[in-house]
């Protein structure tokens, strides 16, 4: 039997965060890319540490776009936040080490003659939804997501000056009768640019931000805070520690509530699976859950580098499905084409929407009207419930 009564802990990092920060250089690297020509290939690393970016990968597309780059992720980067002395938009050394695709690679993911265009790698992709917030998505991931963007949009406001980009959340949550009902404990650590700050000067700052987050009677006089609990945080982001691309996959998806397939999202351009098809994963299950087939849904997807139709498809419906499991497997291969080429035009993936997504989750955002979040759309609902009858 599964528990029904627990606690649940995810945890969330800002978009100043070193890692969060090359994530955002590498998928604005994906953007221009795909703002220039909509089939361009991209797969790019950073790795930034201080005053250094490097950036380093492989690329299919015009020249003058590679040429075009610093400037792009300087901007990046400027937009963050970050003119420290040990990080500064303006003065960090760049250097830019992509070079282009493999052709080994593009054989076996370019259509030609009777062949379809394949996936860009194998692997296996998850998606994942559930009644817990309007967004279908757990509790604990989102309201960490949530107190971080209130704090950065404060912070470039000018309604909280002190405050610096690099910062992380925890949310633990209890869950009653497999319901969430309050906070047990919450986390936050954030960078701050007066030294003479306390972890109380913090706590006053940043308590509104959190208590606006989440639904008012999750706090209460039990809940525990930690606020910079080790004290003075104020070197930060990649001069405080190094960045990679990629390192934050849970917080990128459902903050360890539902399961991951290994790969990373930023830095990849539509043909890559590890994105796409993470994205499909997630819109055919949220569209579960819309559609009341079920209150909980996990979809796992699997493909075979070079071969364009998936090699699996698996739904668990965690025992609340109204519907069989295996009919409804059946079902999602008829209401979406899972191919790569199916997927990317189905959602239209081939668009530059990709830096938005670097910060405070791939999932559980709303659909912008240039196509970015597009997997977040509920518009397969009537398709599913037809199909599946």
């Amino acid at each position: 039997m599964p528990r029904s009564s627990y606690l649940f802990t995810s945890e969330s990092v800002s978009e100043g965060h070193p890692d969060k920060v090359c994530d955002r250089i590498s998928d604005t690297v994906v953007d221009a890319y795909l703002g220039a020509l909509p089939e361009a290939r991209v797969a790019c690393e950073t790795l930034t540490t201080t005053n250094r970016i490097i950036i380093a990968g492989e690329v299919r597309g015009p020249q003058e776009v590679r040429d075009g780059l610093e400037a792009l992720i300087r901007d990046a980067v400027r937009d963050i936040g970050y003119e420290q002395d040990g990080f500064h938009w303006q003065n960090a050394q760049f250097e830019n080490l992509l070079h282009d695709q493999s052709v080994d690679i593009a054989q076996g993911v370019d259509a030609a003659g009777n062949k379809d265009e394949g996936a860009g790698d194998q692997g296996i992709m998850f998606g994942y939804a559930c009644r817990e917030t309007p967004e279908l998505m757990p509790a604990p991931i989102y309201y960490s997501h949530r107190i971080l963007k209130l704090m950065a949009d404060a912070r470039k406001s000018g309604a909280a000056p002190m405050l610096g980009p690099d910062a992380k959340s925890q949310v633990t949550i209890a869950y009653e009768n497999g319901k969430p009902t309050r906070a047990t404990s919450i986390v936050v650590s954030t960078q701050h640019l007066d030294e003479a700050m306390t972890s109380e000067d913090v706590r006053a700052v940043v308590e509104p931000y959190v208590r606006e987050a989440l639904p008012a009677d999750w706090i209460n006089g039990a809940t525990e805070w930690h606020v910079n609990p080790t004290g003075k945080f104020v070197i930060g982001g990649p001069d405080g520690d190094c960045g990679l691309t990629g390192r934050k996959i849970i917080v990128d998806t459902y903050g360890g509530a539902a399961p991951h397939g290994g790969g990373a999202f930023s830095g990849k351009d539509p043909t890559k699976v590890d994105r796409s098809a993470a994205y499909a994963a997630r819109y055919l299950a949220k569209n579960v859950v819309a559609a009341d087939l079920a209150d909980r849904c996990t979809i796992q997807l699997a493909y075979a580098i070079g071969v364009a139709k998936p090699l699996s498809i698996y739904v668990d419906l965690h025992g609340t499905g109204k519907v069989e499991e295996q009919a409804l497997e059946t079902a999602l291969g008829s209401a979406m084409d899972l191919t790569p080429r199916g997927i990317r035009e189905h959602l239209q993936l081939n668009r530059p929407i990709y830096a938005r997504t670097a910060a405070y989750g791939h999932f559980g955002r709303t659909p912008d009207a240039d196509g970015g979040f597009s997997w977040e759309k509920t518009d397969l609902v009537d398709a599913l419930r037809a199909a599946i009858r």
